[in-house]
This record gives structure tokens, sequence and C-alpha cells, in this order.
């Protein structure tokens, strides 16, 4: 089903019923369970989806070097998402909107060249193409749990260092308040850009202080190798204490502004999607609750769904950003 706002006219899904978790969870299960008839003819088109997003994955990326990273907070000792789970599950709303869309469309996108353009309220504005980016600083590998706000999780190692290194770079003036991410909008090679799903280019922001924290991390891979292009190569950023829809892809252009930026889900549903998009489970969705999750590939068909932890369970080291604010107003 598509919704229309009336702040601006774009039609968006309810992301609840797009690629139901339930379904997704339980396609291996169900398809060991049911055989023949009607129900062997109706999961074969399942199937058949599991197939082709396969074959769109890249397969054996190339190694990225990342040492065990030390920053406080960047380590969980939970089980890792399997790879195959963390790359033919996502929402990449470029390539689609089914959640098996990006892995089997996202071989269009072209990755090199590419730079990062980097203007606004700073004193050394410039393209910076991706081989200057990764030589930036040294990377790391950071275990980090990702939660989506339609309920589901992952928990991924990333490749990559803190956002702070650029941003200290290009020197930010003090009139710099906010950052501005701005993704690649390309039709020829994105086959959802030009939908009215949302506009375009996808946007985000951060406020300056939370670009800044050392856990938010501009990233170039995941499981030691090359980010995979349903996955937002060539390079992403990974804000692990608020929800997926924050985590920008396939970033060409990062503005640091004086004002509060535009969000691309913000503009679509603002009465459902905030600025600040903190994992709070005390606020719910205005369409469904935020208590519990399902942490994709590990969770069967009947498991009882985790409790979501506030701020995604990095309240330690990001609930003082927060501090005296309304979590529930400023969602």
């Amino acid at each position: 089903m598509l919704i229309k706002t009336n702040a601006d006219g774009f039609l968006h899904p309810h992301a609840s019923e797009i690629t139901p978790q339930s379904v997704y969870q339980s396609r291996r299960e169900l398809m060991r369970w049911m055989a023949g008839g009607a129900a062997g003819v109706a999961l074969a088109g399942w199937a058949q989806r599991d197939a082709l997003a396969q074959a769109a994955r890249p397969g054996k990326l190339a190694a990225l070097p990342g040492a065990k990273s030390a920053v406080a907070g960047a380590v969980t000792m939970e089980k890792l998402t399997s790879y195959e789970d963390a790359t033919s599950y996502n929402n990449f709303y470029e390539f689609g909107t089914d959640k098996a869309d990006p892995a089997r469309n996202a071989h269009t996108l072209k990755t090199d060249p590419w730079s990062v353009e980097i203007e606004g309220l700073v004193k050394k504005p410039g393209k910076y193409a991706l081989e200057d980016l990764l030589k930036l600083s040294a990377q790391e590998e950071r275990i980090y749990r990702m939660r989506c706000v339609e309920g589901w999780s992952m928990v991924i190692p990333w490749v990559g260092y803190s956002l702070s290194a650029l941003i200290q770079k290009v020197e930010p003036q003090p009139g710099a308040k906010y950052l501005e991410f701005l993704t690649l909008a390309d039709p020829k090679t994105m086959p959802f850009v030009g939908s009215r799903v949302l506009s375009w280019p996808y946007a985000e922001g951060l406020r300056m202080d939370e670009a800044m924290h050392p856990l938010t991390l501009l990233t170039f891979g995941m499981y030691g190798e090359v980010l995979p292009k349903q996955n937002g190569a060539p390079v992403r950023l990974v804000v692990p204490w608020k929800y997926g829809f924050k985590n920008a892809k396939s970033i060409v252009k990062i503005r640091f502004v004086d004002k509060e930026p535009a969000t691309a889900w913000n503009k679509a549903a603002a009465n459902e999607y905030g600025f600040y998009s903190n994992v709070n489970p005390n606020v719910d969705h205005p369409r469904w609750s935020q208590a519990t999750e399902r942490r994709i590939g590990e969770d069967g068909l009947f498991a009882k769904k985790r409790k979501t932890l506030m701020f995604n369970g990095y309240e330690a080291q990001v609930g003082q950003l927060y501090a005296g604010m309304d979590l529930k107003k400023n969602y």
C-alpha cells in the first residue's frame, strides 16, 4: 500500500508491508514444511526471488584493512548477522521498495570513479576522491547493532573510521551547526530514482556534536571486505544509536550548514519520521510499536522478540548528547 502525505504530495510505502518480516524469516522453514500443490506453486516465487538476489551479489570482495576498534562501545559480543542475510535484506529505495530489490538491482551502480564534495561552512571545501578519503585515517572494524524502524535488527562488523576525522580535515567554520548528507540519485543506474516514494536525492542530517561523536562512522566496508553495492557502496554513514534510515548510503555530497537540514523521510512524513530518529522504545511509530524487535537470521518462525534497547544499546555512550531534551517530542 502507498500513502499520500498532505504536506508534499509524495507517495511512500507502509514500511511494515514491504516484504513482511515474518515472511522473510519463515521462508526457509515454510519451504521445508510445505511442498507440492498450490502451496508449492506459491512458494516457488519466493525461491526464484532468493535466487535472483543471490545472483546479483558481488561474491567475494577485496579485503579492506581494519584493526579492532578501541572506541568505547564500538564492539559488541553479540552473534554476528550472517553476510548472506546482511547483504540480501536491505532498505535502499533507489533500487526498489522490496527488501530483496537492492541485492537484485544494485549491480547497475557505478562506483568507480567516485568522489565526495564538501561544501558550505568549511575552510577547506572541495571534491575529495574516494582514494583520498580512504587514506585520511586508519580504518577500524566496529561491530555495531543496527536497528530499523520497522522492527528488525542486525549485528554487522563495519570497516571505516570516525567521521570526525573528515570533519577536522575540512575545518568547519564557527557557524556550522549541522551536516547534511546527499546521496547519489542517478536514474540511469538507480531504477527507482524519480519514483514518488521519496524526494530525490536522498538527504539526511546530523547535528554537529552527533557527527563528531566517535561512534559515528564513515564506512567503506563490512565483514572485512569492500561494501557491496546494495549496502551503500562505496562510502556510507553508520550511526548505530539511530534508526537505519539515518545511515545515508552512496554519499556524494556533505554540506556544513547553520540550520537543521530537511531530511528525506521527514519531508515525506513528518509525523512519523523526526529529524533525530534516535532509537527510543518508549515512542511508538504511529503504525506499529517500537518496544520489541527481531534479529534477522536468528529468530525463527515462533521465536520471542527481543526488547528494544534505548539508543539501540548505546545509551551510556550517547545519552549525554540529549540531556534535557524531550525525547518523545524530539523523536
